[in-house]
């Protein structure tokens, strides 16, 4: 069944004209104080017995009556402030036949009002009544503007299914894309015909707005929500230090005041599911200021992974930036294994050349028995253990037979290198033109471009690696060549190294961006991730050849993933907002408007739907025309020859007459 027209509450566009009702009191005032009259002589005063009584009387006004001048006057008056302040009204009729509600879930949506309800609660209710005013036989479908557009209910006419639809809007923790979303719903219209109607329900604080949409199509963007001041964490960064030769957290917080007033807040540090702060420190920001806190403490064994909690207080309307949230980053020292124990001195000595390397020993049975650290830098001397153990693997000396994925060959003598690969990292900076191997296997890789150095056509060293782990295979004993007395030997070794720890730190240890998807290293026989989300809520996410990939985080807050397999573990990621634009609430950038397009030639205030600016001028003039017919009518004379009797004079006057006689 079809529902009634439903109306916007009338409002004003310049308000600021409703002053000149403050002109009626003045205007009353007129018409209650008295005449000064002049003093005249007169043969008699019973004819104007009444101004004399007025004479008499000690009080400038007089008792107020209604009189038919002073209230044309006052209603002319009131609709000439009425015409200043451009009455106006946005019907909520939507006459299109196809109608496409764009709701913005962006993370400034879930800011309070000063009523108390937040912006996407406004935005449901305005929603909600556009749906109820859809004239019969029309559709409308609706789309969420969050960080990816997506159709939340396809075009209906059921206004009940629609608004549960809208109902089930959530609030994204993440920025949204209104340009996107916008065309989207085009796309969506242009499959009903190519003509309708999109309504774009936002508080304005975005970085692209929409842009002009195509002929036929109407655009019009309503906004909700008043500027609000807020202070908000927009960055934040974790590290560690050494300070006098001890082992520092640093957490750098910068923290922005959106308002046009100083304030003073608090920015606490303290760790995951506990109560005690770990650091605090005190801010004053100035209107618009950004500032910097630098929070410490000194970590404790086991601390690396575990979560970590920057808060301002007192909060404000948007609590989403009032936290930042990271975990304790691992030590900056690279775990390197070398195995077997008795593997060739010149590794261990390339390798302790490096003084942030922790180097450590291991057998073949402890490499596959789980002790080895997730991020470590695994070399194998003399075999190829087929093992997920560990990060990067270098293989030197293996035997014949595959090696993942090589073939190692025959065994060739007297060799010397002549060309290398100029393009990979691992041979930066260095040269093997002068490098001669005793005894080598020749490799065969899956691919002419996996090899990263030959002698001759046979190859000597090549790249082995799997998808989010890098492996290096060496098909010679490096103590049965002169390139250990090279400093290209020490080069490479080190640029391997350097390779391990970028992998190591590009480990989820800082904070990650909400409405991004996330990558981790876990051990390649995992399949399958279990996450559970800062609301508790679970889910499952991928896993293929040591890589899970977790989608779009939408929340703020600490991200616990788990697994379990040859090698169970769990990491712990941690998720904010950390975005300017969504925190800054001061200002909206769109405008209520209702045109055939918005770009930036858009007029910045546009016209409104219905406005009665014209219908109360015209009122007034109305008004000041009768009032001045009212005063310039003309008087009525004695006529001495109508046959009209002439009314006797009252008794009081007849006998005020006959004694002054």
């Amino acid at each position: 069944m079809a529902s009634r027209p439903h109306a916007v509450p009338l409002r004003f566009l310049h308000p600021v004209g409703l002053w000149l009702l403050a002109l009626a009191v003045p205007l009353v005032a007129l018409y209650l104080l008295k005449v000064r009259r002049q003093r005249l002589p007169v043969a008699s005063t019973w004819l104007w017995s009444a101004a004399r009584r007025d004479l008499l009387a000690r009080r400038p006004f007089r008792r107020f009556f209604a009189q038919l001048p002073l209230l044309v006057q006052l209603i002319a008056l009131g609709l000439l402030a009425l015409a200043f302040a451009r009455p106006s009204s946005r019907s909520g009729a939507a006459t299109s036949t196809h109608v496409a509600l764009v709701i913005d879930t962006s993370a400034s949506m879930a800011a309070k009002t000063r009523a108390g309800p937040t912006r996407l609660d406004v935005a449901r209710n305005t929603a909600k009544a556009i749906l109820g005013a859809l004239t019969s036989g029309a559709e409308a479908f609706v789309v969420a503007a969050g960080k990816e557009p997506t159709v939340i209910a396809p075009a209906d006419r059921d206004v009940f299914r629609l608004t549960r639809a809208v109902d089930a809007i959530s609030v994204e923790h993440a920025r949204g894309d209104i340009d996107r979303a916008v065309a989207l719903a085009v796309e969506q219209l242009r499959a009903h015909g190519g003509r309708g109607r999109v309504v774009v329900l936002t508080d304005g604080a975005y970085a692209v707005p929409a842009r002009a949409t195509p002929p036929g199509l109407e655009l019009e963007v309503i906004t909700v929500g008043e500027p609000i001041a807020n202070t908000a964490v927009i960055r934040l960064d974790v590290r560690r230090a050494r300070t006098s030769g001890r082992e520092q957290i640093q957490v750098f917080a910068l923290v922005s005041n959106s308002s046009t007033q100083s304030r003073g807040v608090f920015v606490t540090l303290r760790q995951r599911n506990v109560d005690e702060p770990l650091a605090s420190r005190r801010l004053e920001l100035g209107p618009g200021e950004r500032a910097p806190a630098v929070l410490t403490f000194e970590p404790a064994r086991g601390d690396a992974g575990t979560g970590l909690l920057v808060e301002l207080s007192p909060s404000d309307a948007l609590a989403l930036d009032d936290r930042g949230f990271s975990t304790v980053p691992e030590s900056n020292r690279l775990p390197v294994v070398l195995a077997p124990k008795t593997a060739s001195p010149w590794l261990a000595r390339a390798v302790s050349a490096d003084p942030d390397v922790e180097l450590l020993r291991a057998s073949f049975d402890e490499l596959s028995g789980g002790q080895i650290p997730s991020q470590a830098l695994v070399i194998v001397d003399g075999a190829c253990p087929n093992l997920d153990t560990g990060g990067d693997w270098l293989i030197v000396n293996p035997p014949a037979g595959n090696c993942r994925g090589a073939e190692v060959g025959q065994t060739v003598t007297k060799l010397a290198m002549t060309s290398w690969s100029d393009r990979d990292a691992r041979l930066d900076y260095l040269t093997l033109d002068d490098v001669f191997v005793d005894e080598a296997r020749v490799l065969l890789p899956d691919s002419s471009t996996d090899a990263l150095a030959r002698a001759g056509d046979s190859v000597l060293i090549a790249d082995v690696s799997g998808v989010g782990r890098t492996a290096t295979l060496l098909g010679f004993d490096v103590g049965r060549s002169n390139w250990p007395l090279k400093a290209s030997f020490v080069l490479f070794v080190r640029n391997v190294m350097e390779r391990a720890r970028r992998h190591q730190q590009f480990g989820v240890t800082g904070p990650v961006a909400t409405g991004e998807s996330v990558r981790l290293f876990v051990p390649r026989d995992v399949q399958e991730l279990s996450v559970e989300s800062p609301a508790e809520r679970s889910f499952t996410a991928r896993a293929e050849q040591g890589v899970g990939v977790l989608p779009p985080l939408l929340e703020t807050g600490f991200y616990h993933v788990s697994w379990g397999g040859s090698q169970p573990g769990s990491v712990l990621i941690a998720a904010n907002l950390l975005d300017p634009i969504e925190s800054d609430l001061r200002s909206s950038h769109a405008e209520p408007t209702r045109a055939t397009g918005l770009g930036p030639t858009a007029a910045p205030t546009p016209a409104p739907a219905f406005e009665y600016t014209w219908v109360a001028a015209c009122l007034a003039l109305i008004a000041l025309c009768l009032d001045i017919a009212w005063l310039t009518r003309r008087p009525r004379h004695f006529d001495p020859t109508s046959t009209t009797p002439e009314r006797p004079l009252p008794q009081k006057l007849r006998s005020n007459a006959r004694s002054a006689a």
